[in-house]
């Protein structure tokens, strides 16, 4: 299981569209130089995530993008399946092929738990849940 750069940029994306509370559309200009994701790039990703029915899109003077419904109705695994990101739990991390008890890679044991706490916890976390969650000072 790896996410992919789509994967995480799509993440980076959502997030920090749910942290800035604006009920305005966020152009996607703006939301390229707050996230540093690259313009054409990020272009590509809203495209799914409007396709995916987790934002609205509209052009013009005024438009951009906003969230089409609630934040708590807008998983973390809604946002990857958006962006077509297979979460595996078979695949080895190792690149080994099948992840398997019988032929355990050096990490199997201590992976294994953690891809199936990645997945409960994405099923799980909502993009409330990042607007709930107050980040110590970096």
């Amino acid at each position: 299981m790896r996410l992919t750069q789509t994967a995480g940029y799509a993440l980076r994306a959502m997030a920090y569209m749910s942290t800035i509370r604006k009920e305005l559309p966020i152009r996607a200009k703006d939301l390229s130089e707050a996230t540093g994701i690259p313009g054409p790039y990020l272009s590509k990703i809203m495209r799914h995530l409007v396709t995916a029915g987790l934002l609205n899109s509209q052009k013009g003077h005024g438009g951009g993008f906003k969230f089409s419904k609630s934040l708590s109705k807008i998983r973390f695994i809604d946002v990857l399946n958006a962006v077509n990101t297979e979460i595996n739990p078979d695949e080895c991390v190792f690149g080994w092929g099948e992840c398997v008890d019988h032929n355990p890679c050096p990490v199997h044991f201590f992976w294994s738990d953690f891809k199936e706490h990645f997945v409960e916890s994405a099923e799980k976390y909502t993009l409330a849940d990042v607007v709930d969650t107050k980040p110590e000072a970096r």
